[in-house]
C-alpha cells in the first residue's frame, strides 16, 4: 500500500467498542489507533472505510456488516442517517442509557479526580419520542438529494425544501416529511407550509446567492396545548406575507401565537430583530406544579418541558431546603428553577446575563405571585461580588445551572469565598463540570449525583451534582 492511500484505508472485521462523543461510535484500527464511526452501534463488527487520518485516530464509516449488536433496534424515522438529530435511533433506549451513565462516570473520575460518592441512576425519559417543545427547520431552493435520487436518471421536480441542515453543511437542507421529535401538529403545520408555498410560487431561500422569501419557521410547543409558530422571511412582501400567515391561522386555528420577522442579515438569528405578532399574543404558557411560565420567541426554556420538571424536582430535592434559606440561582435564565423552589426558601436571587430573560423571569413571578424572588441582570462574574452579597445577603444554598463551557474561574473563586453550606450544580457537560467539582474540592466534597436523560435517541446528558462544605 503506497503512502498516497493511508487516509483512505479499509480495515475488515472490526469491533464496535463504545458510544463516543457527538453521539459517534469509537472502535480501534488494527494499528492500535481509535476510530470514529457514525451510525454503528457498540457490539456491531463492522469494515470501516476511513475518510480521514490524523495523529491519534481516523474517521471512516461501515461500508460492510459482519455482526449486528445485541443493541440495535430498527429505527422508527424514514431519515434516520441522512438527518444529523437522533444519532442513536439504532439503539436500544436501556442500553443509551446506560452509555450516558457511563458518560458522566468517566468525566467526574477522569476530569475531577476527586472522591465521589455511588451514583444514583440515571433518571429515563417516559417520552422517548415527541419529547421537545421547540423546533426550527430552514428554507432551501436546493434540497439536499438522497444517494440513490442522485444515480436515478428520473426527474426530481422542484428542489424544495423544508427542514434541518445536514450536518457540517450550512447550505444544505434535507426537506423532513415526519419528524418524530415534537408532538402534533408540529409535522402538520411544517408540511401545510411547504405545500401552500409550493402552490403558490413562494420562493424559498438561497443561502449561497441570499435570495428568496421564506427563511426558517420555529414552532414551539406547550403541555397546555398552546402553540407558536413564528415564520422568519428574508424580505418584505406584504402581499405574499399576509397570504401564508392568514391560511395559516386558518388552517390551523388552534394556534395560540402567530408571530413573524423580516430578517435581511447574513445570518437567520432573530435574537437581534424585531418580533412581529400577527395574529393572538406574543407568548404562550407553560405550567408546571401550578406555577405559570410565559415563553416567547425568543425565551430560553428546557426543550423537553416532561424532564424538565422531573430535573427541577431532583435540584430541589438536593437542595434541601426547610423554608429558611436564602438561596442563590446562578445563570437562572427565565427564573424557572429560582421560581420552583422560591416555596421552599425564605427568599431566591436570581441572577443572569440575558436582560430579555430576566424581564420574563419578574413578569412570571409577578403572574405566579411569588414575592420572595429578585432578579438582577449582568454577567455573573461581574455582578456577583463580595457588593452584591453584602447587599443581599450571605447564601445558605447556591443553585447553579451555566452554559456548556461551565463556570467561569471567577465565579467558582467567588463561591469557594462565600462558602456556602450546599451548592446545587446542575450540568448540560459533564466534561466542564467535572473541571469546575475538581476546583471546588479544596472546600466541597460531593455528596450525591444523579444524571438525568432530557434528551432520547442523542448523546446529550444533564447531570445534577449536591457539594457540601466539608
Amino acid at each position: 500500500m503506497g503512502r498516497k492511500n493511508t487516509d483512505k484505508v479499509v480495515f475488515h472485521q472490526i469491533q464496535v467498542l463504545d458510544a463516543g462523543a457527538k453521539g459517534v461510535s469509537v472502535a480501534k484500527a488494527p494499528d492500535g489507533k481509535v476510530i470514529f464511526i457514525p451510525n454503528v452501534v457498540p457490539g456491531d463488527v463492522v469494515d470501516v472505510q476511513t475518510f480521514k487520518k490524523r495523529k491519534a485516530y481516523y474517521e471512516g464509516k461501515a461500508v460492510k456488516f459482519h455482526e449486528l449488536s445485541e443493541y440495535r433496534v430498527d429505527p422508527i424515522c424514514e431519515h434516520f442517517g441522512v438527518c444529523g438529530g437522533c444519532k442513536w435511533q439504532n439503539m436500544n433506549y436501556g442500553q443509551q442509557l446506560a452509555f450516558k451513565q457511563n458518560e458522566v462516570k468517566n468525566h467526574l473520575q477522569r476530569i475531577g479526580k476527586i472522591e465521589l460518592p455511588e451514583f444514583e441512576n440515571i433518571l429515563g425519559s417516559d417520552k422517548q419520542f415527541f419529547y421537545r417543545n421547540k423546533m426550527e427547520f430552514s428554507f432551501s431552493n436546493s434540497r439536499w438529494l438522497t444517494e440513490k435520487e442522485i444515480g436515478s436518471t428520473e426527474d426530481l421536480g422542484n428542489r424544495n425544501a423544508l427542514g434541518f441542515h445536514i450536518p457540517k453543511m450550512w447550505d444544505k437542507i434535507l426537506d423532513i416529511t415526519k419528524c418524530h421529535l415534537q408532538e402534533d401538529p408540529s409535522n402538520a403545520i411544517r408540511n401545510e407550509i411547504r405545500a401552500f408555498a409550493n402552490e403558490h410560487n413562494l420562493a424559498f431561500f438561497n443561502p449561497r446567492e441570499h435570495s428568496g422569501l421564506l427563511r426558517t419557521v420555529m414552532i414551539r410547543t406547550v403541555s397546555t396545548g398552546e402553540i407558536m409558530v413564528l415564520i422568519q422571511f428574508f424580505e418584505e412582501d406584504k402581499e405574499n406575507r399576509e397570504l401564508i400567515l392568514d391560511h395559516l391561522y386558518e388552517k390551523f386555528p388552534q394556534i395560540t401565537s402567530l408571530q413573524y420577522v423580516v430578517n435581511g442579515k447574513p445570518n437567520d438569528t432573530i435574537y437581534d430583530q424585531d418580533v412581529i405578532l400577527y395574529k393572538g399574543r406574543d407568548y404562550i404558557l407553560e405550567e408546571m406544579e401550578g406555577l405559570k411560565f410565559s415563553i416567547n420567541a425568543k425565551s430560553f426554556y428546557q426543550t423537553n418541558s416532561d424532564q424538565a420538571y422531573e430535573l427541577y424536582k431532583i435540584t430541589r430535592d438536593f437542595a434541601g431546603l426547610t423554608g429558611n434559606e436564602t438561596v442563590y440561582d446562578l445563570y437562572t435564565g427565565t427564573g424557572t428553577i429560582a421560581q420552583f423552589v422560591s416555596k421552599k426558601a425564605k427568599k431566591v436571587i436570581g441572577v443572569e446575563s440575558v436582560p430579555e430573560a430576566i424581564l420574563d423571569a419578574k413578569a412570571n413571578a409577578e403572574r405566579n405571585n411569588i414575592t420572595n424572588c429578585e432578579f438582577f441582570v449582568g454577567d455573573m462574574k461581574v455582578v456577583f461580588n463580595e457588593a452584591f452579597i453584602a447587599s443581599h445577603g450571605k447564601p445558605d444554598v447556591i443553585i447553579t445551572d451555566p452554559p456548556r463551557d461551565g463556570m467561569h474561574k471567577d465565579v467558582v473563586e467567588q463561591i469557594l469565598k462565600i462558602a456556602p453550606e450546599k451548592v446545587v450544580y446542575v450540568s448540560c457537560n459533564s466534561a466542564t463540570q467535572a473541571r469546575d467539582l475538581a476546583l471546588m474540592d479544596e472546600k466541597y466534597k460531593v455528596t450525591r449525583v444523579r444524571p438525568v436523560d432530557m434528551f432520547p435517541q442523542t448523546h446529550h446528558v444533564e447531570n445534577v451534582v449536591l457539594l457540601e462544605l466539608r
